[in-house]
């Protein structure tokens, strides 16, 4: 019976780990998706898209719940990939990307074509195997790799190539990364493809509207914690230290509620309260202060006020990027004082 017991809380963990829960702006964004996807089937011009976002915001697991929705298959012996995601490769420049594109549709011997083509037959020979494999969307994640540290001319070059696979794929193209990534808008002929640009932002907290947004998510995700009746995770007692201790960001929300649930299910509980998050923060993020030691009205609130950036002009490789910036603490005493 333990042992059933055991795996029983192993399959809670598990989904609760995997699981999805979309805010405004996710929810924005795969619509955006599902109509790209949708306009292709009616042929002609094929927009493409611009996802951006810092770290942590839900780039990556957005584009895989996003494909999750159309798996590949196989259909006379050819896999069939109706949406191809691929990432930029470590060495980033176009003729890499095209390989690496090729190699995730399933050419494996793609890479061995280097010394033969160049950027235009590389893109030929994509193409052929986008229409032989039936794909509907290109995704590329990390694409301000792409970018990065490259002259005006070698990011027409890319806009360029970009342009001929989109044209002769007749596919749209979603483009996924940090926020300098919108650095292709500064191309006309790729900026005029666009359809929209969305951004994964952190979640607020100092106007009531995005406190009633970040409540929500919670509520989704308590709702995704496998017990009976979903903890009620949503009181200021927690919420108020939860943002404290991720300032908003998603995939640190996410983190600090798979360590909570660790923590109930441990002691055979059956819910998640304050204590276990207090005992996970102790446990699992060594180092930062711990805010649900605090009293509510002493909880420290910071939020995100300017997003990290790409500084294209900098001479000192220290100070080409440049950090996602955050508000100064202010306790939920001065918080409400101010409300």
């Amino acid at each position: 019976m333990n042992m059933l017991m055991s795996n029983e809380k192993l399959e809670q963990q598990i989904y609760f780990k995997n699981c999805y829960v979309k805010h405004s702006s996710v929810a924005r964004a795969i619509s955006s998706l599902e109509i790209l996807k949708a306009n292709h089937a009616l042929g002609g011009e094929q927009q493409c898209m611009l996802i951006i976002g810092d770290p942590g915001s839900g780039k990556s697991r957005l584009v895989q719940e996003f494909q999750s929705q159309y798996p590949e298959y196989v259909e006379n012996d050819t896999v069939i990939k109706p949406v191809l995601v691929s990432r930029i490769p470590s060495k980033p420049d176009v003729e890499s990307m095209l390989i690496q594109l090729m190699m995730d549709l399933g050419q494996f011997g793609a890479d061995t074509r280097r010394e033969r083509r160049r950027e235009a037959g590389l893109a030929e020979a994509l193409v052929k195997m986008l229409k032989k494999c039936k794909s509907e969307m290109i995704i590329i994640n990390e694409f301000q790799e792409l970018i990065e540290f490259k002259s005006v001319e070698e990011k027409q070059r890319i806009a360029n190539i970009l342009k001929l696979v989109n044209e002769k794929a007749g596919i749209p193209i979603v483009l996924v990364g940090m926020p300098w990534a919108a650095e292709i808008l500064n191309e006309p002929q790729w900026a005029s493809r666009l359809m929209c640009t969305i951004e994964l932002p952190y979640f607020k907290f100092f106007n009531l509207e995005d406190r009633i947004e970040f409540t929500r998510f919670i509520k989704g995700l308590a709702s995704k914690m496998g017990f009976k009746k979903a903890p009620s995770i949503h009181v200021d007692e927690i919420l108020f230290p939860l943002f404290s201790v991720t300032r908003g960001e998603t995939r640190q929300v996410k983190r600090v509620l798979e360590a909570a649930l660790c923590v109930a299910l441990s002691k055979n509980d059956s819910t998640v309260r304050r204590q276990h998050f207090l005992e996970a923060c102790d446990k699992f993020f060594l180092g930062a202060d711990n805010p649900f030691e605090l009293e509510l009205e002493d909880v420290p609130i910071s939020e995100v006020s300017k997003y990290s950036s790409y500084n294209r002009y900098s001479t000192v490789e220290s100070e080409t990027f440049v950090a996602t910036k955050f508000t100064r603490k202010i306790s939920t005493r001065e918080l409400f004082s101010k409300n």
